[in-house]
């Protein structure tokens, strides 16, 4: 038995040494898939080591930084074997992605997410029984229905991949309580091996991952956070427009530029198509097709630049990113390594900058009492809401209810930040579930007589065939609104998604069709009755422990920002666990640092010698005329000219 070390970190697992050189068995596999699928010849960093622990049905967590090819390391396993691969992921769009990329190389891959009706989920799951399919993704709050427990127990699960496995733990920065059913699920698959996968941990959050995956025994692979390409950049600047233009004026490439709200992302992107660069903007608030043609514009580069906020960038997979630029600070070193991490990923010289003014730091703190409101307040928004909905005392279990922040707010007086804090501290303490994962489904009525369609003229063959699939694939269309799928019609018809909902919405405008397309809805599901408010309690584990790791992560954030001495990489890497003895030599520390080395810095006794033998020779200079005599900081300069005028020298 030997202990085995992966690249850049240690893996906590054992081994057989290999005989006589040769390869094992499963490895000639792995590797021959690697080929046939993905047109690779060898693995990259740990991946084989994460792919032969997980093949050998061990519990593991593999810790890989954002673009390290997580995927491979339970696709190429999985197809090593007979039976199903569950993955678990938060990210809609990515595992939308990831279906199709699965598809596109002969891959059988199904998804159930938000936004599915109840036939097209019991089709996808009896499809996932009785069909060759070696993938399912599915999102964390799916797990916890009764049709999904119930048809898991009649598929063939070879193994379960956490994705973002870092949400389960409370001590992460975006814990989500519906990871925590995959233990349950987990017992009702006994024997099958977990894989969870993660871009940011801390050594704290690690150890919390394993235990509540209930692992066999502590299993970690690590793979070297550190980027040799990218260069940490804080741009101490009172004027970010001003700074902001100047770098996207003085660099090429593409860039992501990271804002906290969505109103900025919109001013922002005003601001750089003003100045000539193309540009747009992209937040959780604009519709599934607006979105979808943002980032596609983006990610062909026909726009330069997007301004986001932290809702994009899961799963974008575009290499050539050469800049990422946060105008306002992240509230944890988690997410900010995250969203930098998005830059230079084809391994060319990248650069993530901040640009950080003194009012930052009192920005970031009043996110404290945003995101953790006083308990009073939070027991006010839970008794308004039964007012909301007019719950009865008792009440309520198992209700499902469409949420409308907004409303609710306006109704109540409130700010929609504190109040979504609220609802989700009391989801963590069990008396409700807020989820905003629930689309609502599309919707068409015809709003014309069917024999009336055959007397149109206005439209072309594209829309024809439209209304021919939407007429073969949907019944009562025009007696009432029927549930549409914008990605099946495309599919049935061979159209782009983006021409279908183009062409949904003419109709629309000629008023053939009612078209209301999907969008996303917050729901409230009651998860127990309703108490009274004297009965709330909120467990420290809830509140105040979760409140004071979200201010030190803070504080990690705003020392970050604010240091001048240390490597920025090395500052990030000790974050999480990693040590490193050598500086980056890329950030602006490191450059400073190396300015400093060349040019010393001359000793005061010195400057004072060269000032009086500058005004020697040459007696009627002003004082700032002697300063631009002396490589020195003008202050220094100063301080030495009083000094020598108290003297009278």
């Amino acid at each position: 038995m030997k202990q085995v070390t992966g690249n850049n970190g240690t893996v906590l697992h054992r081994e057989e040494p290999v005989q006589n050189g040769s390869l094992p068995q499963e490895e000639n596999i792995y590797r021959r898939i690697l080929k046939q699928y993905w047109g690779y010849d060898s693995f990259r960093g740990i991946q084989e080591d994460i792919i032969r622990s997980i093949g050998r049905g061990e519990d593991t967590l593999g810790l890989m930084p954002t673009g390290g090819g997580k995927s491979i390391t339970f696709q190429v396993p999985a197809l090593a074997k007979e039976g199903l691969c569950i993955v678990v992921t938060p990210l809609i769009a990515l595992m939308k992605d990831q279906v199709q990329n699965l598809k596109n190389r002969g891959i059988r891959a199904l998804a159930i997410h938000a936004g599915m009706n109840r036939q097209d989920i019991i089709t996808t799951l009896e499809n996932c029984i009785f069909g060759p399919y070696k993938f399912l993704y599915v999102s964390p709050e799916r797990l916890d229905t009764d049709i999904f427990r119930a048809k898991l127990s009649r598929m063939h699960v070879n193994m379960i991949a956490v994705d973002e496995s870092h949400c389960i733990s409370q001590w992460g920065y975006d814990f989500r309580p519906a990871y925590l059913k995959i233990a349950e699920i987990r017992a009702l698959l006994p024997g099958v091996p977990v894989l969870a996968l993660t871009a940011t941990a801390t050594p704290q959050v690690v150890d919390d991952i394993q235990k509540r995956l209930h692992f066999a025994r502590p299993n970690v692979f690590r793979m070297s956070f550190e980027r040799l390409n990218l260069a940490y950049i804080v741009r101490h600047t009172e004027n970010k427009q001003e700074e902001l233009l100047h770098i996207l004026h003085s660099m090429a490439g593409s860039a992501i530029i990271y804002v906290r709200s969505r109103r900025r992302t919109k001013e922002i992107a005003e601001l750089l198509t003003a100045e000539g660069i193309t540009t747009d903007y992209y937040h959780a608030g604009l519709d599934d097709a607006t979105k979808d043609l943002r980032q596609q514009r983006w990610q062909r580069g026909d726009s330069r630049v997007i301004v986001a906020t932290n809702a994009f960038g899961m799963g974008i997979d575009k290499p050539d990113v050469r800049l990422v630029i946060h105008i306002d600070l992240p509230d944890s070193i988690e997410a900010y390594f995250q969203e930098a991490g998005r830059a230079g990923r084809d391994g060319q010289k990248a650069y993530a900058v901040i640009l950080y003014a003194q009012s930052d730091k009192t920005q970031l703190k009043r996110r404290i009492p945003d995101a953790f409101p006083d308990k009073e307040y939070i027991k006010d928004v839970y008794e308004h809401l039964q007012y909301y909905y007019q719950m009865a005392m008792g009440d309520g279990a198992g209700c499902v209810r469409e949420f409308d922040i907004e409303d609710f707010c306006r109704k109540f007086k409130y700010f929609p930040v504190p109040v979504d804090s609220a609802l989700k501290i009391l989801t963590q303490a069990g008396y409700l579930e807020y989820t905003n994962e629930e689309d609502n489904t599309s919707r068409l009525l015809f709003t014309i007589r069917r024999d009336e369609l055959y007397r149109l003229h206005e439209t072309d063959a594209d829309t024809e065939l439209l209304i021919r699939t939407l007429l073969r694939n949907y019944t009562g269309l025009f007696t009432d609104y029927a549930f549409i799928n914008e990605d099946t019609l495309a599919t049935r018809t061979g159209f782009k998604r983006q021409h279908v909902y183009e062409l949904l919405l003419r109709l629309s405008r000629l008023h053939i069709v009612s078209y209301i397309p999907r969008k996303k809805i917050p729901h409230i599901i009651y998860t127990r009755e309703r108490v009274d408010i004297s009965e709330i309690s909120i467990p420290p584990s809830v509140y105040e422990e979760r409140r004071k790791r979200y201010e030190q992560r803070i504080e990690a954030m705003l020392d970050y920002a604010a240091n001048e001495t240390v490597c920025r990489s090395r500052m990030l890497l000790r974050y999480f666990g990693e040590k490193n003895e050598h500086n980056c030599g890329l950030c602006d520390t490191c450059l400073t640092l190396r300015n400093k080395q060349k040019n010393p810095t001359p000793s005061p006794k010195s400057i004072r010698t060269a000032i009086i033998q500058t005004l020697k020779s040459t007696p009627n200079l002003t004082p700032a005329q002697v300063a631009g005599t002396v490589a020195t900081d003008k202050d220094i300069v100063a301080g030495i000219l009083r000094d020598l005028m108290d003297e009278r020298i």
